[in-house]
């Protein structure tokens, strides 16, 4: 596979991605929340935070609220505390160890294995989704997102959540440095996988800048959308309204 900018990629090809993603995310399952709080500094605490925020959930506390790609169901942990929310919170995933220890920190959430390309939900039946750090891995972003669209209620709200590479001197050349050189080195030790933390900093580098996921959003029929650079760029939310 060849990168955009004609070097090659690092990344497995479009027909291996997905059981690659499966079969990596399953191994590092155990040690999964550890690394994301270590490596991020725990700011990935105030990230998950700020993607709730944008959910608009407050219109309607009482809804069904779907968390996608939800891994160890964080979003939908930090969805189901906030007070005054009173509604369902589903996380669906297709990482089954993933979601079975996201379970023992809040068994309320219905946990659901599932493709996000093909999901097994009726159309409309959710008032909101949220995507943290997954929407890359999807071998088909653009199905990926008809398929949100498709499952929303109308007014319903998407919020995709996922690292980004900042373009600010002097945050990118020490944010590029720490991510290829020191994460997948710290991930390697803790998580004992050969590949995963070398997988991370690669993907987002291939990965659509924020403006291009809202101009796919668009493509899917999601309406309002929009974009929020988060500390410094190092992430990002992106949103928009089914229709």
């Amino acid at each position: 596979m060849i990168r955009t900018d004609g070097s090659p990629s690092t990344l497995p090809a479009p027909d291996a991605k997905r059981s690659y993603v499966r079969d990596m995310f399953t191994a590092i399952a155990p040690r999964y929340d550890l690394l994301n709080h270590l490596l991020s500094l725990n700011i990935d605490r105030r990230w998950r935070r700020r993607a709730v925020d944008r959910l608009g959930w407050e219109s309607n506390p009482e809804g069904l609220y779907l968390d996608l790609c939800a891994g160890t169901l964080d979003l939908a942990i930090e969805l189901r505390r906030r007070p005054g929310f009173a509604g369902r919170v589903v996380g669906a995933d297709f990482v089954i160890p993933m979601l079975s220890r996201g379970r023992r920190k809040d068994g309320a959430i219905a946990a659901v294995g599932a493709d996000a390309l093909q999901l097994p939900f009726p159309d409309r039946r959710f008032d909101g989704c949220l995507v943290g750090f997954g929407i890359r891995n999807l071998v088909d972003i653009d199905q990926g997102l008809k398929e949100m669209a498709r499952v929303l209620s109308p007014g319903g709200r998407l919020v995709i959540l996922d690292f980004s590479v900042p373009t600010v001197w002097p945050i990118r050349p020490l944010y590029l440095f720490y991510f290829r050189r020191v994460l997948p080195w710290i991930g390697r030790l803790v998580s004992k996988h050969t590949t995963a933390y070398r997988y991370l900093p690669a993907s987002v580098s291939e990965f659509l800048p924020p403006e291009d996921l809202v101009l796919r959003l668009e493509r899917a029929g999601f309406a309002d959308s929009g974009f929020e650079k988060l500390t410094s760029g190092i992430a990002f939310i992106a949103w928009g309204r089914a229709t």
